[in-house]
């Protein structure tokens, strides 16, 4: 699915079963609740913090993919083209950081 499709398919869903969107604040407080449920199965599984009977079933796929949902509601809603504007981002972060990457010894 491109990313273009994914706008089409969410935009399609949100009319079909979710009524309308919910407003671009609402959506917000949703996209940092579903990003915190993201940083809550990495501090688990990758970092130090242990697993609570309430993470079972978690899965980082699925947060994650609730993350893009959000983030192609809120693209949608405001009229951004997030083929164009991923585009036009990697462009400027390769004229911008082409080198900069390539010279941190910490990289290394």
């Amino acid at each position: 699915m491109t990313i273009a499709e994914a706008q089409a398919t969410v935009d399609k869903w949100i009319k079909e079963n979710g009524v309308r969107y919910f407003n671009e604040l609402t959506n917000m407080a949703i996209l940092t609740e579903e990003v915190g449920e993201v940083a809550r199965i990495i501090s688990r599984q990758y970092g130090e913090q242990s697993f609570k009977k309430s993470d079972e079933g978690k899965e980082l796929g699925d947060e994650l993919a609730d993350v893009l949902f959000v983030l192609i509601c809120l693209a949608n809603q405001t009229g951004i083209d997030l083929t164009e504007a991923m585009r036009q981002n990697l462009e400027k972060k390769t004229s911008r950081d082409s080198d900069r990457h390539k010279q941190n010894r910490k990289l290394s």
